[in-house]
């Protein structure tokens, strides 16, 4: 229609209303997201990415960095991740004091050595290498001049080690010693960060499995762990999705997929609560005052900057709909994001449904806030209510 005067008053009325509707759909979006970073849970496009569906599947799942979590299961990735926070907090909080410091790197990195008073070592516990009571690689030493018990950081005192030193000297002939022993034993016994990491990435047989090289050329000599089963299951149905072109199959791979979830979790759940265990314990070090400075900045990462550009997208967009202002534009962009939205899941043949009651073919609740943006792209709803009109007649009157 050329002569845009012949549109009704109560069509111009309902164009403007379905302008401003997604406008505000779009900013309330925007602000909730922005509104979640400070909470404990803040907002993340990784599920619905690394969820994706579809021909574009590989190349939304890509955007995360990490589609499959590796980087949780692998020691070196997080300990540098930790690095980087650690490095973080210290460049946030400025006016840390040494002390603070000093705690934040052994909560990361462990104390260099524990230690427990003693005034005097019986005699007979110190043997000719220096160690006590056999206890190997100088792991426990008495440091005669600030007399004390000084256990190894990065060795630790094992159950074994404590026995030896308890069955060197009777209890009741010097309890101070067994007193000494036990509480620089208890010490030693707590882990840094990186340590209870290392032992739940490289420790644990389950997760890493087992070599066994006196069974070599057996099938023991090699068990596999869960992380080597969980990326194997993950290869299996990377190829099955490829192969898939019945329903059934892909009802198949749904129930697959849910499985390889499940595996994921347990794998990774450990590994997350060592990390927010380890930012809520860098938060209880901070006092009131640096506290109100905010949380430690996040890790610079491609889903980081994915996340703030979405949120900047729906709170920017969502604001020149509602005003009315590059309208025409402003509902362009507004129907690519949205498209976008739908490419990560679209609802078509071959395609594995997306979670969630909705049902769907072709046709989603996506698909037709496009179109109806779109619509908006080609009618002046700006002009007839809205910022553009406003402008229009002020340069207007001017020229």
């Amino acid at each position: 229609m050329r002569d845009l005067r012949k549109v009704s008053g109560a069509a111009v009325l309902l164009i403007v209303l379905l302008r401003i509707s997604i406008g505000w759909q779009m900013l309330y979006e925007g602000l909730w997201k922005i509104d979640s970073l400070t909470s404990a849970k803040p907002w993340t496009s990784e599920g619905y990415l690394k969820n994706s569906q579809g021909p574009f599947r590989d190349h939304f799942r890509n955007m995360t960095g990490d589609p499959n979590d590796y980087r949780w299961l692998n020691y070196d990735a997080v300990a540098k991740s930790w690095n980087g926070w650690h490095k973080r907090y210290l460049s946030h909080y400025t006016d840390l004091s040494d002390s603070q410091k000093a705690k934040l790197y052994e909560l990361l990195n462990g104390k260099k050595l524990f230690a427990a008073n003693l005034n005097k070592l019986p005699a007979g516990v110190l043997q000719e290498d220096g160690t006590l009571a056999k206890v190997s690689k100088r792991v426990i030493t008495y440091n005669a001049k600030q007399k004390r018990l000084e256990v190894d950081g990065i060795m630790h005192l094992v159950p074994k080690e404590r026995e030896r030193l308890y069955a060197a000297v009777p209890a009741e002939d010097f309890p101070e010693f067994h007193k000494a022993v036990k509480d620089v034993f208890a010490r030693s016994a707590r882990l840094s960060f990186k340590e209870q990491l290392a032992a739940s990435l490289k420790g644990n047989p389950e997760r890493v499995g087992i070599i066994l090289e006196a069974q070599k050329g057996t099938i023991d000599y090699k068990r596999i762990g869960e992380i080597e089963l969980y990326k194997a299951q993950v290869a299996r149905y990377e190829k099955n999705l490829a192969a898939a072109q019945q329903d059934y199959q892909f009802d198949h791979l749904q129930k697959q997929w849910a499985e390889l979830q499940q595996m994921r979790g347990k794998l990774i759940a450990p590994v997350k609560a060592l990390d927010a265990d380890l930012k809520e314990a860098g938060r209880k070090l901070l006092t009131p005052a640096q506290l109100s400075q905010g949380p430690v900045p996040a890790e610079k990462t491609q889903l980081r900057q994915l996340n703030l550009l979405t949120i900047v997208g729906l709170t920017g967009l969502g604001i020149l709909l509602i005003v009315g202002l590059g309208t025409r534009f402003a509902a362009i962009g507004a129907a690519m994001m949205i498209g976008s939205f739908y490419l990560v899941m679209p609802p078509w043949p071959g395609v594995p449904a997306a979670p969630g009651p909705e049902h769907s073919l072709f046709v989603n609740k996506n698909f037709i806030e496009v179109i109806a943006l779109l619509c908006l792209a080609a009618l002046p709803s700006g002009s007839w209510f809205g910022l553009d009109g406003l402008l229009g007649r002020l340069f207007k009157k001017k020229a």
